[in-house]
């Protein structure tokens, strides 16, 4: 599906074929974004066999995202790549498309088995930078940068634009009963990380892991390696109940 100028509406990336689906991400992006922004995160994790989906920037139109997911949640699973894959399904969401992913979750909206949130906003959370600073701020990976410099359909200066007060409002950690990751820059200058600790610690089932070095979009950063390997090490532990998988022996 997709609007004028071939910006993603909804976006997709299946697992390799032959390979039945482990579970379905659904990616929210942040300020300025669209769908398209995720494609290699997408394509990373499909790759170890999740099927993922990335819809519009609930900045722009928050009943449009909002559909979107509702009708991504709602689907009948299905093996065919095209359509919406099994459970887990988890909202996966960055900078303000990771706030709306944690209000829905805390409004106990239906199909939401765990969330993976990365740079957080706060109520300050915004930069009034010009352009070239602004991709500094949101990601240190080259690559990254010049495919957001290159991108037409990104809004540029958006992340100077208000963080939702209802939606922080609606976004209660204790209200959040299912599990959470969090992902965050530890030197995120958008939302700091200190400025976010009170928030997970709240969650009744939530971890938060800085990125050492990371700014504010630690999904498509230097080290978005790491991240969506993180993201998959928390995927892999979720179905499998949330117990731990591999454990470093003490050798001492």
């Amino acid at each position: 599906m997709t609007v004028a100028g071939a910006v993603p509406v909804v976006a997709s990336w299946a697992e390799p074929q032959g390979i039945k689906a482990r579970g379905t991400l659904v990616v929210v992006p942040g300020r300025g974004e669209h769908a398209g922004v995720y494609e290699r995160f997408g394509r990373r994790v499909a790759a170890d066999g999740y099927r993922v989906w990335a819809v519009s920037d609930p900045t722009v139109d928050e009943a449009r995202a909002r559909s979107q997911i509702r009708a991504l949640l709602e689907s009948v699973p299905s093996d065919e790549p095209g359509e919406t894959g099994p459970p887990p399904r988890v909202l996966v969401g960055s900078d303000t498309g990771a706030l709306f992913a944690a209000a829905l979750a805390a409004e106990g909206t239906a199909g939401i088995d765990a969330l993976v949130l990365a740079g957080l906003p706060t109520a300050d959370a915004r930069s009034t930078a010009a352009w070239d600073d602004e991709l500094v701020l949101r990601t240190s990976c080259p690559t990254h940068r010049g495919r957001l410099d290159g991108d037409d359909a990104v809004r540029r200066g958006a992340l100077a634009g208000a963080v939702s007060g209802e939606w922080l409002d609606r976004a209660r950690a204790a209200a959040i009963t299912v599990p959470v990751l969090g992902l965050h820059g530890a030197a995120d200058g958008v939302s700091p990380l200190d400025t976010v600790r009170a928030w997970y610690a709240d969650l009744p089932q939530g971890e938060l892991v800085s990125i050492a070095g990371g700014v504010h979009d630690a999904l498509n950063d230097q080290t978005h390696r790491t991240a969506a390997a993180t993201a998959v090490l928390f995927l892999e532990r979720l179905r499998l109940g949330g117990g731990p998988i591999a454990r470093v022996e003490d050798l001492g």
